[in-house]
């Protein structure tokens, strides 16, 4: 008996229903993924208010009497909980750019650049910043969550050039694709690009704390905003020789110079 031939249009409908399939499925599982880390983040925080306010207790109605060993104990585990504390609220703000609603419009993203750099100048201080800000687009995207892309990226180019006698960090577009890739380069410590897979992940860090602030979050922050706007980054870096982030909006919404 000779086999069967589904028709053209039924294999369509049929990988159709299971693209669908698929898509709710994927679609379902980010939501979980989400009100399960809003719920740990969430659910942590007063645990954590009760152990750095106990010791906080211990530490001032008995600290005189403490064992200098027991005293740093006591200081290690409060040192422990503060961290996990901004991890904490930090997990909650990813959660809240995964669920808030985007507010699109036009924005002239060479201002909102140059509204971040003066954002940014009490943490330059004294320090020798030489900025160089290349006209960039216009684009559609929400304005808020841009400017925190920029702020996460300038902040992280002065945060690592800090080491320079002079800073210089540039902000630009690339000629192909129409200038829709646009950069962010600095003259800093860079790093080696063997972990580089790791740099846009939560909490993942490339440099001793004791050499440079933060949790590591804002590069996993930035990566999350660029997927809503439809757009994609990456980074190009060497050791000693600053680093280069590259980010692309959906060209759909791309509005021109």
């Amino acid at each position: 008996m000779a086999n069967s031939v589904v028709p053209p249009h039924e294999r369509l409908d049929e990988l159709e229903r299971l693209l669908r399939q698929s898509a709710g499925e994927l679609r379902d599982t980010k939501k979980e993924l989400e009100d399960f880390n809003y719920s740990v983040s969430h659910d942590l925080r007063a645990p954590l208010r009760h152990i750095t306010g106990f010791v906080q207790i211990i530490l001032e109605d008995y600290g005189n009497t403490l064992e200098s060993q027991c005293r740093q104990y006591f200081e290690g585990i409060q040192q422990s909980a503060c961290k996990m504390a901004l991890q904490l609220d930090e997990l909650l703000r990813l959660s809240r750019l995964g669920r808030q609603e985007l507010h699109w419009q036009t924005v002239a993203l060479d201002q909102l650049v140059h509204a971040v750099v003066q954002d940014l100048a009490p943490a330059a201080g004294e320090r020798n910043v030489k900025w160089k800000i290349a006209p960039l687009p216009r684009v559609e995207c929400d304005a808020a969550l841009m400017k925190q892309i920029f702020f996460n990226l300038l902040a992280n180019a002065l945060k690592f050039t800090r080491p320079r006698v002079e800073a210089v960090i540039e902000v630009g577009t690339l000629p192909e694709n129409g200038g829709g890739t646009i950069f962010v380069r600095d003259n800093g410590v860079g790093f080696d690009m063997k972990y580089s897979d790791k740099l846009f992940g939560i909490f993942q860090r490339l440099h001793a704390k004791q050499e440079f602030e933060g949790v590591g979050s804002g590069l996993a922050a930035t990566q999350r905003i660029l997927r809503r706007h439809g757009g994609r980054i990456w980074v190009e870096a060497a050791v000693d020789k600053g680093a280069t982030f590259f980010f692309t909006l959906d060209g759909t919404r791309a509005t021109g110079e």
